[in-house]
């Protein structure tokens, strides 16, 4: 444990632990018929205080000598001397114990339970927590236990504060460390005199903590102080608005009609839709809740704004989000057109969006067009088609046909008068621990410095430019998480994600970049006509993919050849209808839970992952179980299907309204799994390149 390697006993060690476990036994069988039987004489309970100088964590030991104590005080009268005595034999109890283990769960709740009772000195045990902090000054537990002592006798934050001060003199002391970010947040939380604000208070931390990391650059527990500091100065930054589907001031052609193509349709507004109502998206650069339609108007003659109701896309019940989105129902389109129709779209203007800090949202608003003319399409058309190819010859990679194409890039993001700037005590802050941060690294090679610039970078980023427009550090980013892949191996996944997020940011905020990624589709049936544009990130390594608040308008999306375990914020992009997510390596099919959001997908390749090849779904903690209470009464089998081998699958298909799907390669993909994909999804059309009957 803790890389400290194992030593072989000796005979004579085995001999003794063997002995010591047989008496063990015997004890807690005594104890434990003592608690069936509710015997609380002197020495049934002398028998658990003995069990408990030996094993600390006997939890039903510790219960029964609660029931001891209340059991004996009802037996005597309101003698002072007589309770003083069973509360200080409960905590001579403990303190034996703790001599045992110092990290005994059991033993400090025990000794809170006593102490909450009202019956013992305070002041005694402070100074007894003195005495332990100059042996241990870094138990959790004892610090832990100070926060309760010192809330129960009402002393000052302020004089906590100085003695944290005292106690991180030994700079690895992270308990200490820990406890002044507590107590900090009090006194902010307070505004104390000498509190009032972070602007007032984070300077003075920083230079604390640099005291600490420039001394010892290799302890791990000032960094960790550091990233709790940049936390606080980043995190009270007002949410803003920074891009929406539809775009600001962009004409929208539902159901991509081939006669209202124009120099104006691009692929960020020319949509091919089956429903006869129009996503709107909205997504915010941090998570907020409180998005309705008291916080959002909508004017529009399409629709009323009460009638719209806001969700947030997050895979579990969660109400907090960055992406929400509702639907504007139009008309009966096929029979009636309604000529460019206005819909202004007015955001924060009533109080009521906030951030998870309480932050109220910056007010903006955006406006569109939509272009709604009747459009005929034979049903039977829709339903058959070619299959889609992910093939390269399919996409055509001509430039000057990649020139023609209207992307209104600039349309992507929505411009906020409230935007940060360099000149905020924030940005100046962190500009601050950037420059000592290139110092030090300037004179060592250490890797938490290497990622705590990485962050300050990324974080400078966001508050220069909290739309995403630009990643002025993106390339430093990448040269410092390529750096630490090679230092840290250890850890490398976690680099090479961060790393992912930071190449594809950079790829998308630049302009020409992001173009040598789109392609047209030849060839494409009329099943999904009118979106031709398709977004390639194949073949990049990316291990995470990021940036959604730029994609909330691709409608084809080719992730395949990556490296990807996770598809977390994919179901931001409302509007994909086709999928490849082959050759990566999701493990389980609880991975592909975003998927069931996105209403529009028709096709999906999920071929040649690592679905079936693992026992164990090391990815559920991802997203949430089919069985956990966060699905609730959705997960019911509609009586012709049986359920009981494929109940991952059932939770993720069931509901899905794809036409073509490919699962080849993987090795859940034998016949009765194919047989049952068929009865759940019975709109199926094509399965692993075969058209089905």
């Amino acid at each position: 444990m803790h890389g400290r390697p194992r030593k072989a006993l000796k005979p004579e060690e085995e001999a003794a632990l063997t002995e010591k476990a047989k008496q063990l036994l015997v004890l807690q069988s005594q104890v434990l018929s003592n608690h069936q039987l509710k015997n609380y004489t002197k020495e049934a309970v002398d028998l658990s205080a003995k069990l408990l100088g030996i094993n600390p964590e006997s939890y039903t030991a510790w219960n029964y000598r609660k029931l001891a104590v209340q059991h004996n005080l009802n037996q005597i009268e309101s003698d002072p001397d007589s309770i003083k005595k069973i509360w200080d034999e409960e905590l001579r109890v403990v303190e034996s114990a703790l001599r045992q283990n110092f990290k005994s769960y059991g033993a400090w709740h025990h000794r809170k339970w006593v102490l909450s009772m009202g019956n013992s000195s305070l002041d005694n045990e402070l100074h007894l927590l003195n005495k332990l902090h100059k042996l241990d000054s870094r138990n959790f537990h004892a610090w832990n236990y100070r926060r309760f002592v010192t809330a129960s006798m009402n002393r000052s934050d302020l004089d906590e504060l100085k003695y944290t001060e005292d106690m991180v003199t030994d700079f690895s002391n992270y308990s200490a460390w820990h406890n002044r970010s507590v107590l900090l947040s009090n006194l902010l939380e307070k505004k104390v005199e000498g509190f009032l604000s972070k602007e007032q208070v984070l300077p003075n931390e920083y230079e604390l903590i640099h005291q600490a990391i420039f001394t010892d650059q290799d302890d791990q527990s000032g960094y960790i102080y550091h990233l709790w500091l940049l936390d606080q100065t980043v995190r009270d930054t007002s949410p803003l608005l920074v891009s929406s589907w539809p775009p600001h001031g962009s004409l929208v052609f539902p159901f991509g009609d081939q006669s209202l193509k124009s120099s104006v349709a691009s692929p960020l507004t020319s949509i091919h839709h089956d429903l006869s109502a129009l996503p709107v998206i909205l997504c915010f650069n941090q998570a907020v809740k409180g998005v309705n339609s008291n916080t959002v108007v909508v004017k529009s003659t399409l629709c009323t704004n009460e009638d719209l109701i806001w969700k947030p896309l997050v895979a579990n019940s969660s109400r907090t989000g960055k992406v929400w989105f509702t639907h504007l129902k139009f008309p009966d389109l096929r029979r009636q057109s309604v000529e460019k129709c206005l819909v202004e779209v007015h955001i924060g203007e009533n109080e009521g969006i906030i951030s998870s800090s309480g932050i109220c949202c910056a007010s903006s608003q955006f406006t569109f067009r939509v272009a709604v003319q009747p459009v005929e399409v034979e049903e039977t058309d829709r339903q058959c088609g070619e299959i889609i190819s992910w093939n390269d010859e399919h996409f055509d990679m001509d430039e000057a046909n990649l020139d023609n194409l209207n992307f209104g890039f600039d349309q992507l993001s929505i411009e906020n008068d409230s935007e940060l700037n360099s000149c905020t005590w924030q940005a100046v802050a962190v500009a601050g621990e950037i420059e000592c941060f290139r110092e030090l690294l300037a004179v060592i090679d250490c890797k938490y410095a290497k990622l705590t610039l990485a962050r300050l970078l990324k974080a400078h980023d966001r508050l220069i430019f909290p739309s995403g427009n630009k990643a002025s550090h993106s390339d430093e980013i990448l040269d410092l998480y390529r750096e630490l892949m090679k230092l840290d191996p250890s850890h490398s996944q976690l680099y090479k994600d961060e790393h992912s997020l930071v190449f594809l940011q950079k790829m998308i905020t630049n302009r020409e970049s992001f173009r040598r990624c789109c392609f047209q589709y030849k060839g494409l049936n009329s099943s999904i006509e009118g979106f031709p544009t398709c977004v390639r990130f194949n073949n990049l390594s990316l291990s995470r993919i990021g940036s959604f608040e730029k994609l909330l308008w691709v409608q084809m999306l080719d992730l395949s050849h990556n490296e990807l375990r996770s598809i977390e914020g994919l179901e931001a992009l409302q509007l994909l209808c086709c999928l490849n997510l082959s050759y990566n390596k999701i493990r389980s099919l609880t991975a592909l839970e975003p998927l069931r959001q996105l209403k529009s997908l028709k096709v999906l390749d999920i071929s040649n992952n690592e679905i079936g090849s693992h026992p164990i779904d090391t990815t559920r903690h991802l997203c949430s179980s089919p069985l956990s209470h966060s699905v609730g009464t959705e997960w019911k089998s509609d009586g012709n299907v049986d359920i009981s081998n494929f109940w991952e699958s059932y939770f993720i298909f069931k509901g899905m309204n794809l036409i073509q799907l490919d699962v080849s390669g993987n090795a859940i993909a034998y016949e009765n799994f194919k047989l049952f994909l068929i009865k759940v999804m019975p709109e199926l059309k094509l399965l692993d390149g075969e058209k089905l009957h």
